[in-house]
């Protein structure tokens, strides 16, 4: 009964012991941190190879001496089998049991609406593109119309978003894309009140002296409600669709992983960077979905914004929350549908480019989506802006540059256009200067020579021209273009015929020359001094102290190699992988010598002590080249 017990107890723990003694052997000798599960199924796989590997050795009982060798052949596969897994399914790369089912539900919906959305795809002919197949097909545009607007909220907002990049699409596209509308039927009432009583925490007729329950716009991500506040005030509720958040998270992961396979796999989703635009677009709808985004996005374009010449609507902070928006109502209609006949339209479209290109060049916080749905004609003949949904912000470093890009358009100057442009764009590291400003003025020939009049696709052929020569756009930049060219459908609804280009250059202009006053000249050399003093003030005694080292002799430079952490570690790592090559082609060329040798003192049969150190040598080679051969393929955290 005692040996039964010793042998049920037993061989677990020498197994476990084992499996310990395997993790400990394989963390230090390759540099892992193994698991257990992998390191018992290596420990289990490794013995029974190792025991078919071994039969044709002599055993310990006639070789002693030969025991070294074979716990390191047996050590030797098991290790083996950890390298092998490593390389093919890194560590931490397969989640937690935990996790698992999780993540297979989320992958069984994902493939749902996969499903769906290809459905939808190849209903309208889009299939061959999504294959990598590129071909000619006048009715592409309006079948991707449809296509964006079947797919439901998120793929409606990403065709508007790119129906606002002429540099990227088609111009045929564009005009499809700008059709797209994201008009819904109104979500019932009491699910409307639901979400309402979750987020302010009581029933809006506790909260509102008055709260009318028919939405007076309903879009694919919210309605809107008036309401009137307890202390008379009249307002709007911005009020979330139910579920649309859960929805919108599923589709930004498809719209992600799409973008990578077009990316991947399709010449026109490289060329347009469609990988970086699903991340910005998944970015913006994000915030989109956060209500308190808008409220802070808001009080930060009327802090900046002196608020005379277009009105902006106050934010009822205690009231808001990430689903619910209280503001206040703007008496008036949407420019798109406002009559326009008893107002001066050149004026107003002046104005609202003037207070755009302001919140752009002076304030860095700007409105990045004024289309003519979210600019308001207000009853006393002043316009309105609605809808903070998604703000640019830009400092003062990019401001200047976009204000010097501007100026050396209206001047004419190509090599100032490209020096503006490089000061906007992230450059490579080498690029031929005298080929793109060459390049450049050939650009303000074809759009800038007398009797031509600039439009807003200038800036189209400009950024076509930035991708040709490998520069980067930053997302500000970007950000500030789409606003200006959402903004010219809604100049061209107030006033027709205006011209974008002209008024801005204008307002460049300007804006350059109000900083040429005396006055404000005067002020900007004052800030310098300031900033300036205090290295004034030590330069007399630091330019005596490198004049008196010098005239003694002790007078020196002083540098640090390696001064980053970042250099310091690759260099190490890779002294590393090399004095580990080393040792171990040392161990095996040793080894073969030693395999090969003749004579020697007997430890067995036919086995000499040469052939026990070359055996031992040779396992040791293998070893150190399995290290070197895991360091190379491991993942860099």
């Amino acid at each position: 009964m005692g040996d039964v017990l010793l042998y049920t107890v037993g061989v677990p723990l020498t197994f476990l012991s084992l499996v310990l003694g395997m993790a400990l052997a394989a963390r230090r000798i390759l540099g892992l941190h193994v698991g257990l599960i992998r390191t018992t199924l290596a420990c289990m796989v490794g013995l029974s190879s190792s025991e078919a590997a071994l039969s044709a050795m002599p055993g310990p009982e006639t070789t002693p001496a030969l025991a070294t060798v074979q716990i390191g052949i047996a050590l030797l596969l098991m290790i083996g089998l950890l390298t092998f897994a490593e390389i093919v399914v890194p560590t931490g790369s397969i989640p937690p049991p935990t996790e698992w089912w999780r993540a297979l539900r989320g992958r069984i919906s994902r493939a749902r609406r996969y499903s769906r959305i290809t459905a939808i795809a190849f209903r309208h002919g889009l299939g061959p593109y999504l294959r990598g197949r590129e071909r000619t097909d006048t009715r592409l545009a309006r079948s991707l119309r449809l296509a964006l607007e079947e797919g439901g909220v998120t793929f409606v907002k990403l065709g508007q978003v790119l129906s606002t990049r002429p540099d990227l699409l088609p111009p045929d596209v564009v005009d499809e894309l700008t059709l797209l509308q994201d008009k819904v039927p109104a979500a019932p009432w009491p699910q409307v009140r639901q979400v309402l009583v979750d987020e302010l925490g009581q029933a809006p007729e506790d909260v509102f002296a008055e709260f009318d329950e028919r939405p007076i716009a309903a879009a694919s991500v919210a309605q809107v409600h008036r309401a009137r506040l307890k202390s008379g005030e009249d307002v709007v509720v911005k009020v979330q669709r139910p579920a649309v958040r859960r929805v919108a998270e599923g589709d930004l992961d498809i719209v992600n992983r799409l973008a990578s396979t077009l990316h991947d796999k399709t010449r026109w989703g490289k060329a347009i960077g469609v990988r970086d635009l699903a991340a910005g677009f998944s970015a913006a709808l994000r915030e989109e979905l956060d209500f308190r985004v808008e409220a802070r996005n808001l009080a930060a374009v009327r802090a900046a914004s002196d608020g005379a010449d277009v009105v902006l609507p106050a934010v009822h902070e205690d009231l808001c929350t990430s689903r619910v928006l209280v503001m206040q109502r703007l008496d008036g209609v949407p420019v798109r549908s406002a009559s326009l006949e008893s107002v001066d339209r050149d004026a107003l479209a002046r104005t609202l480019l003037d207070v755009l290109l302001r919140q752009v060049m002076v304030n860095g916080v700007f409105h990045a989506d004024p289309h003519p749905g979210n600019i308001m004609l207000l009853g006393d003949g002043r316009l309105g802006m609605l809808d903070f949904g998604s703000v640019g912000r830009i400092d003062a470093q990019l401001r200047s540059a976009l204000g010097k890009l501007l100026l050396s358009i209206d001047h004419g100057d190509p090599a100032g256009l490209r020096d503006a442009l490089l000061e906007l764009v992230a450059r490579p590291d080498e690029i031929d200067e005298q080929q793109l400003e060459r390049a450049l003025g050939q650009f303000m020939a074809r759009h800038l020579s007398t009797g031509m009049r600039p439009d807003v696709e200038m800036f189209g052929d400009l950024f076509k021209l930035v991708y040709r020569y490998g520069l980067s756009i930053p997302p500000e930049i970007a950000a500030v273009f789409r606003a200006l060219a959402t903004v010219e459908g809604t100049l061209g609804a107030l006033s027709p015929g205006f011209n974008i280009v002209v008024e801005s250059r204008s307002f460049a202009d300007k804006q350059f020359s109000a900083h040429l006053t005396p006055e404000s000249l005067r002020r900007t050399v004052t800030e310098e001094l300031h900033a300036m003093l205090p290295m004034l003030r030590r330069l007399p005694r630091r330019a005596d102290r490198i004049s008196s080292a010098l005239e003694q002799g002790r007078l020196g430079l002083s540098m640090r190699l390696f001064a980053d952490e970042r250099d310091r570690q690759f260099i190490v790592s890779l002294l590393h992988q090399v004095m580990l090559t080393v040792l171990g082609a040392t161990a095996g060329v040793m080894a073969v010598l030693l395999l090969g040798a003749e004579g020697g003192p007997e430890v067995g049969p036919d086995v000499s002590l040469f052939h026990v150190f070359g055996y031992n040598l040779l396992v040791i080679s293998v070893l150190l080249g399995l290290r070197v051969v895991v360091t190379i393929f491991r993942p860099r955290g």
